[in-house]
């Protein structure tokens, strides 16, 4: 069975369930070189087609995420969907009653937005149009609701149908919920409990985004990484203030509610803004993530109580925080913990295919995720024609090496950046080794070069470390075995890894790592056991996005010439090619 999934909202992607197994997956912001881009993703479509050889004939299912998809298109319209939003926060009466009134609105669509049998909305035709136009047969196309797509990630993502599994999603909202909470068991997953949208935690964290003048749904984690630099003292006062707005009621252990003084979060503009006035910027960055870190343990304290299961599948945006992922890691009510890669909404593609999968040919044919490089890949050949066709600014040199992990080891090694290009192009918002700047985590000189000269990122915000699985044993303190492949959680770090101070948290000392495993990514992986044998240095290497800032990951060998072109990079080894500025 061949099933396309499709998110066509804030960072569309299209991918392709062959037989149950992801086997092809992309984001339309990667072809189309704008970030974020929101949409019908007509390209990653087509792409996922071309790469499978099918023809879209032969596609037995098109799942689509979400009924309700707001347009969040680009940078400026989601800043002026905000500022319609503080507006709107400035004109609304501060009342009880009105808030009360509001919050009944809202679950009531909430509630209709989550009954499977309810009528498509004109809207919603409206929407599918484009998927027909596109050649699509209207019964070919299922709807899948946006956090049931996210939970199906979660659950079938990870692929356990032996045990029971409590399934939690968390994000700003999608089709009138902010939160879910499912039991998995058996193959088959049932809703629990869910929390209208009025009370997101997700939209409070990207209207303080917007607040502090960054681009909500995209800049949350710069707020996440000046949180540790906060006074402990102020930190801590805040977030008691942040905590006063919200309560839970016992007899509904799987939400929680808005004070009676709070507004609708997607109102809240105003309040947030005569709250906050006077506050330091990062008093507030750390009062808001101890406040969220506090808030989701409870709620998720609450859920295991209440259903006594103790293994936890996590997906959602609001999950993409990996300090709150570490807090839930290490709770003692929590054995295990998987969190879906990349968990923000472009993996609804992936959760929307792996619901319709399961429902038409049973769980236990749908294949759990592994590597995440589901992207483009493209040959030596590609790579040469991309190099003759292109202009560079400089003189540059281009050796073609059979074994170009060792000289980039070496390069690493005498504390030269470099950028790799090889291999498939990895999906979601974490580059993991083939679309890469790398660096030697042991030089904290690197971070500045990087910063300054090619990414253009904030000087507070920290970097990843790439090491093998045999290296993660000994750098990272993990004692309940947490598998994290994907960058999607942090540690704290022993001893051997706190000399490698550019590929960890400069002030809490905390890592983010890729844990690379010989069979996922062979290449990779060798290139950092290279590295290793070279320098001396057992904590394997830095790791952070191959792009520009503002811009997606590269994607075409004439992105990468274009990036290395265009920013301070020395050298760039792509495919089995090393290029390297000689002016």
């Amino acid at each position: 069975m061949k099933i396309v999934g499709v998110h066509d909202g804030h960072n569309s992607a299209a991918c392709l369930l062959r037989d149950g197994r992801v086997v092809a997956a992309l984001q339309e912001e990667r072809v189309l070189r704008e970030k974020n881009y929101a949409g019908f993703p007509t390209l990653a479509f087509e792409w996922v087609l071309k790469d499978a050889g099918i023809a879209l004939g032969a596609v037995d299912a098109v799942a689509v995420s979400s009924r309700d998809m707001q347009d969040q298109n680009t940078r400026d319209s989601r800043m002026e969907l905000y500022r319609r939003l503080a507006e709107q926060s400035k004109r609304s009466s501060p009342s009880a009653a009105e808030f009360v009134s509001q919050a009944k609105q809202q679950i009531k669509r909430a509630v209709r937005s989550v009954i499977a049998s309810a009528p498509a909305s004109d809207v919603l035709e409206d929407r599918l149009r484009r998927y027909r136009e596109f050649g699509i047969p209207r019964e070919r196309i299922f709807v899948v609701e946006h956090h049931a797509a996210h939970a199906a990630a979660a659950y079938h993502g990870l692929g356990n149908y032996a045990e029971d599994i409590l399934v939690l999603t968390n994000d700003g909202e999608g089709d009138g919920i902010c939160a879910s909470v499912s039991i998995g068991r058996a193959g088959t997953l049932e809703r629990v409990g869910s929390v209208p949208r009025s009370e997101s935690i997700g939209l409070l964290y990207a209207m303080i985004t917007f607040l502090l003048g960054m681009v909500p749904l995209e800049h949350e984690y710069k707020l996440m990484g000046m949180a540790p630099y906060a006074d402990e003292k102020r930190a801590t006062n805040l977030a008691a203030r942040f905590r006063s707005l919200f309560a839970f009621d016992p007899s509904s252990p799987f939400g929680w509610r808005r004070a009676p003084h709070c507004p609708d979060m997607s109102l809240c503009y105003g309040f947030m803004r005569d709250m906050l006035e006077y506050e330091r910027f990062d008093t507030i960055c750390g009062g808001l993530q101890m406040f969220v870190e506090q808030m989701l343990l409870e709620w998720v304290r609450n859920c295991v109580r209440e259903t006594g299961i103790r293994k936890l599948a996590l997906s959602g945006g609001v999950f993409m925080n990996v300090k709150l992922n570490k807090a839930i890691m290490e709770l003692p009510e929590v054995e295990s913990l998987f969190v879906f890669p990349s968990c923000g909404d472009e993996t609804n593609a992936i959760g929307a295919a792996m619901h319709v999968a399961a429902e038409r040919s049973g769980a236990s044919n749908v294949a759990p995720i592994r590597e995440f490089y589901l992207g483009p890949r493209y040959s030596n050949d590609d790579v040469a024609a991309a190099l003759a066709a292109y202009k560079f600014d400089t003189a540059v040199e281009v050796t073609r090496l059979d074994d170009i992990e060792t000289r980039a080891a070496e390069l690493l090694a005498a504390g030269t950046v470099v950028a790799r290009f090889k291999g498939r192009e990895e999906f979601g918002a974490r580059a993991l080794g083939n679309r890469s700047l790398l660096a030697d985590p042991s030089n904290p000189d690197v971070v500045k070069t990087i910063n300054s000269m090619i990414k253009c990122r904030d000087f507070w915000m920290p970097f990843a470390t790439s090491m093998t699985d045999k290296q993660a044993e000994h750098c990272l303190i993990n004692p309940k075995n947490v598998a994290s492949p994907y960058m999607i959680l942090t540690f704290d770090a022993t001893a051997m890894i706190r000399d490698f101070k550019a590929g960890a948290h400069p002030y809490d000392h905390t890592v983010r790592p890729q844990v690379v495993y010989r069979d996922w990514n062979p290449d990779y992986y060798r290139l950092i056991e290279r590295f290793e044998q070279v320098s001396g240095k057992r904590g394997g290497v830095l790791n952070t996005s191959f792009n520009l800032h503002g811009f997606p990951l590269v994607s075409t060998p004439t992105d990468a010439l274009d990036v290395f072109s265009r920013s301070g990079l020395r050298h760039l080894a792509i495919e089995n090619h090393l290029v390297s500025k000689t002016g």
